[in-house]
C-alpha cells in the first residue's frame, strides 16, 4: 500500500464566481451570459483539495474575510477532511474572490481580488510551525504576499521539508529568494513572465527550464497544456505528453496538477511517473465545470489511469 503523505498548503482561499458566455462585452456594453456557477476556489485551496482527493492528509494555512464567504470556506475545508485549524478570519477585510469568465472553447479569463489572502504573513507561518514541521511537503503559490512565500521557502529548507512553488499568478520575483526550492512549477505564460523567454513548445520550454535551473532551483516542471509537461533537472530534460479529453472548462487545471503531483510524489512514485499521473489528473479536471467540484477522487482517477495505461 502506498505511503499516505502529509501535505501542508500555505496559500490562498477564494470564492470563484464563474460566468459562461459566447462572447465578452465591449466597454460600456451589457450582454447576457449563458450560465453562472459559484464555488470554492483560490489556488492554495484548490491544490489542497486536489491533494486531499488524491489521498493525502492535508492541512491548510490561510486567511479568509469576516464576510459571509469566510465561515463557509472554513466549513468547506472541514467537510473535505482538510485540517483548517490555521485558517483564520480577518476582521474588516473581505474574503478573496475570483470572477471567472469562460468562453465556449473552455478557455478562461480571471480577475483575482486577494482580500484577506494579503493578510497571511510570516508570523502566521511561525504560528503554524509545529504542524508544518510534520509535513512531507509544503506547497506555495503567489496569491499571498511574496514575503510570506520567501519566508516559507526558508522555513522548509531549514527544516528539510520538500517545498513546491507554483508561481501563479506570475509576477516579478527575486530568484535568489527561491534558490532552495525543490520544485518550481510554472505554466507557459508564468515561465515567460519570470524568465523573459518565450515558451510556445517543448524546445522553448527546455531552454527556459535551463535558465531557471541556472538560478539555483533544483527541479523545474513547466506545464504546457495540450503539450503535456517538461521535467527538468541537473541530469537533463524529460517530456511527459498530455492526455486527450473533452475539455469544457480549464479553470483550476494547473492547481489539479500541483496538488496531485505533490501527492503522487509523496507516495514514493518515481518522479516522471508522478508527472505523468498529474498530467492526466489535470486533464480530467477540465471535463467538469468549476475548480474543486471538477476534481476526481482517487478511486475514479485510478480507474481512468488503469484504462489508459493497459499493457
Amino acid at each position: 500500500m502506498a505511503k499516505r503523505p502529509r501535505i501542508a498548503v500555505v496559500g490562498s482561499a477564494n470564492v470563484d464566481l464563474t460566468t459562461f458566455s459566447n462572447q465578452f462585452p465591449k466597454p460600456g456594453e451589457t450582454i447576457f451570459g449563458q450560465k453562472f456557477d459559484l464555488g470554492f476556489g483560490g489556488k492554495g485551496a484548490n491544490q489542497a483539495v486536489a491533494a486531499r482527493l488524491c489521498g493525502a492528509d492535508v492541512f491548510m494555512v490561510a486567511r479568509v474575510g469576516d464576510d459571509l464567504f469566510g465561515p463557509s470556506t472554513i466549513k468547506n475545508f472541514e467537510n473535505l477532511g482538510i485540517d483548517a485549524t490555521h485558517v483564520r478570519q480577518v476582521t474588516g477585510v473581505s474574503s478573496g474572490v475570483a470572477p471567472i469568465f469562460v468562453d465556449p472553447s473552455g478557455q478562461n479569463r480571471i480577475i483575482v481580488v486577494k482580500g484577506a489572502n494579503d493578510a497571511l504573513k510570516p508570523a502566521d507561518v511561525d504560528a503554524a510551525a509545529d504542524v508544518l514541521k510534520s509535513a512531507d511537503c509544503i506547497v506555495l503559490q503567489f496569491e499571498i504576499p511574496l514575503e510570506t512565500v520567501y519566508y516559507t521557502i526558508k522555513f522548509a529548507h531549514k527544516n528539510r521539508i520538500r517545498c513546491i512553488l507554483n508561481p501563479a499568478p506570475a509576477q516579478p520575483i527575486d530568484l535568489n529568494a527561491i534558490a532552495h526550492l525543490d520544485y518550481f512549477i510554472p505554466n507557459e505564460s508564468e515561465a515567460f513572465a519570470i524568465s523573459g523567454m518565450p515558451v510556445c513548445d517543448v524546445d522553448e520550454a527546455s531552454r527556459c527550464a535551463s535558465k531557471l535551473l541556472a538560478s539555483g532551483v533544483r527541479r523545474v516542471i513547466i506545464t504546457l497544456g495540450e503539450n503535456g509537461s517538461l521535467l527538468a533537472g541537473s541530469e537533463g530534460m524529460q517530456h511527459a505528453p498530455a492526455y486527450t479529453v473533452k475539455s469544457v472548462d480549464s479553470t483550476g487545471a494547473g492547481d489539479a496538477f500541483i496538488g496531485s503531483f505533490a501527492t503522487f510524489l509523496g507516495e514514493g512514485l518515481p518522479e516522471l511517473e508522478a508527472v505523468k499521473r498529474a498530467n492526466l489528473y489535470a486533464a480530467l479536471s477540465t471535463t467538469g465545470v468549476g475548480t474543486q467540484k471538477s476534481f476526481y477522487d482517487r478511486a475514479r482517477f485510478d480507474a481512468e489511469w488503469a484504462a489508459r495505461n493497459k499493457s
